[in-house]
């Protein structure tokens, strides 16, 4: 018993010790990619959740205004989302949404014209306000829309990390490594992760990313962190189906093994062990174009 014990307050103290490199703020990551469909927000759901059963505070904000689609995959309707922000004096706080495993989730809201296309006013509002936010999470995911767009590259460039998701189809590679390049000329230091989804198997997977990375040091010069990979898996098709995350409805498919250790990577630094977190202050900052 003093053994298992002592275990248990080992455990501790190594989440404590994990949970130190947050007292900058929340550490803040832009989950993107090039074009649509590639499961960007199925990573990010899942993601989240992996995350918050290793005990961190995880909020998602679905930044595919007016498009939002974490809520229809957690099959949850929010009583709130950003169009009551933007339409009363609601706080960002106001407007989180419970989910599953302990994660809270801001919905993007869907169809609604005035979300796809937010002024500047609207948009300089949203994001000082996500200053609220601190002291809520240990981890905030922003799930952005897919492509070029002026938003998409905002975020990006503002997070501390970006968590870049491509499939095997060549268009997805070259659309993610357009962004990526997109990213890199406003942002001095670009820290790409680099995840392969839908992958057939690992020497799938593993050389895509190689050859990704690869070229990004050659050509572009940045150093892009092998985050890991999903392997395709029919699990995660049923799930969708069922409006569920797949790492709840099927924990041992292939799929949900391959979060859980893209989660262990992202939080152990198996990668990129220097990784400094800058918080939501120069998130802010940094999407506002200030210094």
């Amino acid at each position: 018993m003093k053994d298992q014990a002592e275990r248990l307050r080992q455990m501790v103290m190594t989440l404590r010790e994990k949970r130190d490199k947050n007292r900058g703020g929340p550490r803040v990551i832009a989950v993107t990619s090039g074009k649509g469909g590639v499961g960007k927000t199925n990573i990010s759901v899942n993601l989240a959740i992996s995350l918050s059963k290793q005990g961190y505070k995880v909020i998602i904000i679905d930044a595919d205004f007016g498009l939002a689609n974490v809520d229809v995959l957690l099959g949850i309707i929010p009583k709130y989302t950003f169009k009551d922000f933007i339409k009363s004096q609601m706080s960002i706080t106001d407007i989180l949404t419970e989910g599953p495993c302990g994660i809270r989730f801001i919905s993007g809201g869907s169809g609604m014209y005035d979300l796809v296309n937010l002024s500047s006013t609207h948009l300089e509002r949203i994001v000082e306000d996500i200053c609220k936010l601190d002291g809520w999470a240990d981890i905030i995911i922003i799930d952005t829309a897919a492509g070029i767009s002026n938003n998409v590259i905002k975020f990006a460039v503002a997070a501390s990390e970006t968590i870049l998701v491509t499939t095997p189809e060549p268009t997805s590679i070259t659309d993610a490594y357009a962004l990526m390049k997109a990213i890199s000329t406003l942002k001095q230091e670009v820290r790409i992760n680099l995840i392969v989804n839908k992958a057939e198997n690992i020497k799938e997977a593993v050389e895509i990313i190689d050859r990704f990375a690869d070229a990004a040091n050659k050509f572009l010069g940045i150093t892009v962190t092998k985050l890991g990979y999903v392997l395709f898996d029919g699990a995660v098709t049923k799930a969708v189906k069922r409006q569920q995350a797949f790492c709840i409805a099927s924990p041992n498919s292939y799929a949900s093994k391959c979060i859980q250790t893209i989660a262990g990577n992202l939080i152990d630094g198996r990668y990129n062990p220097n990784i400094r977190v800058s918080g939501i202050g120069t998130f802010i900052k940094r999407l506002l174009g200030r210094r």
